[in-house]
C-alpha cells in the first residue's frame, strides 16, 4: 500500500523541481534495496519452513528448542545434494527424485523453468556463449540481443548465433549468419545474461549502448557498397 502510495505523490508527470528529485531518489534506492529485500525474505521463508519441521522434533529429543536449525539443516542439504551429485549413485538418487516433480504438470512447469534460468544464470549456459550481440530479427529494422556459441568453421563466414527468450535465455532461436551481419556489443556474457533475464531492467553498469564493430562488419560492408 505504501508504494502505491508514493508512485502516486512521486510518480505524477509534470512536477518539476524538488517532487522531481524525491521521484528519482525513491525510484532509484527502491531498485537497490528491493533485491537485497527480497533475497533476505526468501531465505528467511526456506530457514523458517525448515525449522517448522526438524525444530520440534529437536525439541522433543533435546528438550528444549536449538536457535538457528533451520540454517544450518539447508546449508547441509545444499552441501549434501553437491556431494550427491558428484558421483555416480547420487545422481541416479537425484534423477529419480526429479523424475517425482516432473510427473505433476504445475510443478512440473515451475521447476524446469527455475532449474534453467538457474544454471544458465550460474555456469554452464555462460561458458558455452562466447559473445554477446545484436543482430537484425525477427525481421528488417528490429533488433535482437543473442549470443554467439559457434566460430566459423571449414572455410565458412557464418556463425551460429543463439537468441534467447525472455526471461528464460534457455529456449530461443538458433541462427546462421554471416559475420558482416553481426553487430558487436561491448557487454560481458554475464551481463548480457541478466539482461534478457530482467527484459532489460538490469543493464550493464555505465553501459551507454556503444557497439563495436567486427572487423567484418556493417561498416565495411557499407564501405564496399559505395
Amino acid at each position: 500500500m505504501f508504494l502505491f502510495l508514493a508512485y502516486g505523490i512521486l510518480g505524477k508527470k509534470g512536477v518539476g523541481g524538488m517532487p522531481r528529485r524525491l521521484h528519482t531518489y525513491f525510484f532509484t534506492g527502491l531498485i537497490i534495496v528491493l533485491p537485497f529485500l527480497l533475497t533476505l525474505y526468501f531465505l528467511w521463508v526456506v530457514f523458517g519452513f525448515v525449522d517448522g519441521l526438524i525444530g520440534p522434533l529437536l525439541e522433543l529429543i533435546l528438550g528444549r528448542r536449538v536457535p538457528g536449525v533451520g540454517f544450518v539443516v539447508t546449508v547441509g542439504l545444499i552441501l549434501g545434494t553437491g556431494a550427491l551429485a558428484t558421483n555416480y549413485l547420487g545422481r541416479r538418487f537425484l534423477g529419480w527424485g526429479e523424475r517425482l516433480f516432473t510427473r505433476v504438470p504445475l510443478v512440473r512447469s515451475v521447476y524446469q523453468t527455475l532449474k534453467q534460468v538457474i544454471r544458465a544464470l550460474l555456469s554452464e549456459q555462460k561458458k558455452a556463449f562466447r559473445q554477446v550481440v545484436l543482430v537484425e530479427y525477427p525481421r528488417k529494422g528490429v533488433y535482437s540481443l543473442a549470443f554467439i556459441t559457434g566460430g566459423k568453421q571449414d572455410g565458412s563466414d557464418m556463425l551460429a548465433v543463439f537468441v534467447p527468450t525472455t526471461p528464460n535465455p534457455t529456449s530461443g532461436f538458433l541462427l546462421f549468419l554471416p559475420e558482416e551481419e553481426v553487430t558487436y556489443l561491448d557487454m560481458s556474457v554475464e551481463d548480457g545474461l541478466k539482461l534478457v533475464v530482467s527484459g532489460g531492467v538490469i543493464t550493464p553498469p555505465g553501459w551507454e549502448g556503444k557497439v563495436k564493430k567486427g572487423e567484418q562488419g556493417r561498416g565495411d560492408a557499407g564501405a564496399r557498397a559505395g
